[in-house]
């Protein structure tokens, strides 16, 4: 009977040693729950505070991250935030595009734990944000923002749309940036398109948990970073991002008879894009354009169906 009691005994600390060997489960990727915001750079903050305020209606706010910057927000969650343009930028007017998640802890253990560069630590903001960033396969600055907790809705009346619907730069190779949005981070295809049929200039990819999506503004210039024969204004076609609207031509309309299209260079009207959905460009004073943009196509896209549902306010 001992012998058994013996035996027994021995199995359970074999057992306890072996579960005490297996390697710790590789941790889940926290949510991706939409865009928090895009940080540009401006060469005349009197002038780019006017365009937010005064064209987008946004609200001037403190910057959390960084005392040298100013935050034009639209909600509690989404924000532009201007930075000081660095010496030595050339053209270059965008630092970061940012995504909320809600845990920035767990994210910069996930991507960690693939093998992805991150930082030793998260930062935490003045109003108890936490974030952290890093690089994407082409080098193109991400941030991911945890919220501070007990946000309080953002009041904006002025606000020509309250949601930033999507964020777009400047890609060279599809299947390169791939590896990192859609295989590591779950992004899912929304839609496709391009100038004509046959090629694709654009491709749009939605958040894991949300229906904000992220642009890939394709160029066919080898290599990476900003081509050398780009200049400012197209460079600044490509890095831009978009506020959803119900309606753009209302939106528009709005501006029109508001006299809030007078601080910079805009479309001359809205109009249908490839995807069946109108939209009206404006460009801050550094040439980042600004795209109001219907929440829904009234037209059948070129090019690829959609893939996943539209956003909404």
């Amino acid at each position: 009977m001992q012998f058994k009691y013996m035996v027994a005994a021995s199995l359970v600390a074999f057992t306890l040693s072996a579960a005490a060997q297996l390697p710790d489960k590789p941790p889940a990727r926290p949510r991706i729950t939409g865009i928090s915001h895009i940080a540009v750079y401006t060469s005349n903050p009197v002038a780019t505070q006017n365009f937010y305020l005064e064209s987008v209606g946004a609200v001037k706010q403190s910057d959390p991250e960084n005392p040298k910057g100013v935050r034009y927000a639209l909600s509690a969650t989404q924000f532009v935030e201007v930075l000081p343009l660095p010496e030595g930028s050339g053209i270059n007017r965008l630092d970061h595009t940012a995504w909320n998640t809600d845990d920035a802890e767990a994210m910069r253990r996930y991507l960690g734990s693939k093998a992805w560069k991150v930082p030793g630590q998260v930062e935490k903001g003045t109003d108890g944000s936490r974030w952290f960033d890093i690089k994407d396969p082409e080098g193109n600055k991400v941030e991911f923002v945890q919220p501070p907790p007990a946000l309080k809705p953002l009041q904006a009346p002025n606000a020509i749309g309250r949601h930033i619907i999507h964020v777009g730069f400047l890609v060279h190779n599809r299947a390169f940036e791939d590896t990192f949005y859609r295989d590591l981070l779950g992004f899912k295809p929304y839609w496709f398109g391009g100038m004509n049929d046959t090629k694709v200039d654009w491709v749009s990819q939605q958040s894991p948990d949300s229906h904000d999506w992220l642009e890939y503004m394709i160029t066919s210039e080898p290599g990476s970073g900003i081509p050398p024969n780009m200049t400012q204004h197209v460079l600044g076609v490509l890095d831009h991002f978009s506020i959803g609207e119900d309606s753009v031509p209302a939106a528009y309309k709005i501006l029109a008879d508001g006299n809030r299209l007078n601080n910079g260079q805009h479309d001359d009207a809205p109009k249908i894009g490839k995807d069946g959905k109108y939209q009206f460009n404006m460009y801050d004073p550094d040439g980042i354009r600004v795209e109001m943009m219907n929440f829904h196509a009234t037209e059948k896209p070129c090019c690829s169906p959609f893939t996943a549902d539209d956003p909404a306010e």
